[in-house]
């Protein structure tokens, strides 16, 4: 009689990350240890990867490693990616060679994972970092991108000894409760991605990150490719344009939308002319194809279609000051139409001031909180944070029916404020992870 299939339902799969979990440290731990001792139990796998390019910062991290992707499948590589956090799925996190781990393989790898760490004090994402590097190690790859978790120093990604190269994006206040309420220092920890002698581009920073950033890559021995010194990339005229030591280039728009993602664009580019791999000259163009869920999508789903003939949908994850800044000056440029917000949170962010910079340009503002949505701030709380100019949804299906039912002229409404909220809203819609996820 033949041997019944492994099961490899998703089922499955949550319930080893929910055994995980069980082994939260009880003793807070700033270092890699546990992260280390799991992998070498597990042959050591983040020695034996494809070249890598690591990337940090606050906002854009996941929107650069998309830019990544996109080049290197351009180039006709195989790429490995591993991004934090999933919006839908837990495979979402992993790209083996070009297409997202199947439910069976990531399953399997789970099984061992937590046969092997047998029982020992772990948290659920520095297994998922091990995973992740299980996967890929076992996989042939051109390159290999990995996206930071949470700051960086003592993120359980930081295990690669020699990447290829690193890239630091813009650096903001988030995540407060866990890295600090101080630039520098946030900065500080993001810099622990840098590797001694291993080049690392930076994006548009602030004065007194650029100042943490050169101080930690001159201690390392790291070059460092510093926007507006060593590269530099604009959008004019329907065209990218990136120009560094090696030269000019001449692209299209990147296939992101928002003015902040050229620079996320250019640091992609900065990463990998500074690795020294041999991306062919056509490859460059790859910025063009892009696609991350929840930058600025566009949705046509279920979600959608609640929405006057005329009206268009979007969807953005970005969650805190520097997001709010940065969504805030592409409404500017959408000012041809009205504009509603409608805006979920998490508890632990900053809703006045991610609010701040946006209200100014939004006909109306409807704060939501979503069923099943993680730790959601509660709609009374982001009413308050707004000076009282929201009002309550008190869902997105309840806000989208009020702006529906408001009339006017055709306009756009963008739901931002929450990845966990942009993976709901995903679900609810039904559009789908299509443009990320494959």
């Amino acid at each position: 009689m033949p041997r019944p299939a492994p099961d490899a339902s998703p089922g499955r799969a949550d319930a080893i990350i929910a055994r995980l979990h069980t082994l939260y440290p009880k003793l807070i731990d700033l270092s890699l240890d546990r992260v280390l001792r799991l992998l070498h139990q597990l042959g050591d796998p983040q020695l034996r990867l494809p070249p890598v390019i690591h990337v940090a910062g606050t906002n854009g991290k996941g929107s650069t490693c998309a830019f990544l992707r996109a080049i290197g499948e351009a180039a006709g590589w195989r790429v490995h990616v591993t991004i934090s956090p999933h919006l839908v799925h837990l495979r979402e996190r992993f790209r083996i060679a070009g297409d997202l781990v199947s439910d069976e393989a990531l399953t399997d790898v789970l099984a061992e994972i937590e046969q092997v760490n047998a029982g020992q004090p772990i948290t659920v994402f520095e297994a998922l970092a091990a995973a992740g590097y299980l996967l890929f190690a076992r996989t042939p790859a051109d390159l290999c991108v990995v996206e930071v978790g949470l700051g960086g120093r003592y993120d359980a990604t930081n295990v690669v000894p020699r990447p290829a190269a690193c890239a630091i994006t813009a650096i903001s206040l988030d995540h407060q409760e866990f890295l600090g309420d101080r630039l520098d220092r946030i900065a500080w920890e993001k810099a622990g991605i840098i590797k001694p002698g291993r080049p690392v581009a930076t994006g548009a920073q602030v004065p007194e990150v650029a100042a943490v950033l050169r101080a930690s890559a001159a201690e390392t021995g790291a070059p460092l490719w510093e926007r507006g010194r060593d590269w530099d990339v604009s959008a004019q005229d329907g065209r990218l344009g990136f120009r560094d030591r090696h030269g000019a280039l001449d692209l299209p728009l990147p296939g992101l939308a928002g003015a902040h993602q050229v620079d996320n664009a250019g640091v992609a580019i900065a990463a990998l002319r500074a690795s020294g791999l041999a991306v062919p000259d056509g490859a460059w163009a790859g910025v063009a194809a892009a696609e991350w869920p929840a930058r600025l999508q566009r949705l046509h789903g279920r979600l959608a279609g609640l929405l006057p003939e005329g009206t268009e949908l979007y969807l953005d994850g970005g969650h805190n000051p520097g997001a709010g800044v940065a969504l805030s000056a592409h409404l500017r440029r959408w000012a041809d139409r009205p504009v509603h917000l409608v805006v979920g949170m998490k508890q632990s962010k900053d809703a006045a001031e991610f609010l701040r910079p946006m209200l100014p340009q939004a006909a109306s503002v409807w704060a939501v909180q979503e069923p099943g949505q993680h730790l959601a701030l509660p709609v009374e709380a982001i009413v308050q944070a707004s000076g009282g100019v929201a009002r309550p949804g008190p869902d997105v299906a309840g806000a989208l029916a009020q702006v529906s039912a408001s009339g006017g002229p055709p306009s756009r409404v963008l739901i931002c404020g929450s990845l966990y909220l942009a993976g709901e809203v995903l679900k609810a819609d039904a559009s789908g992870l299509q443009a990320g996820a494959g």
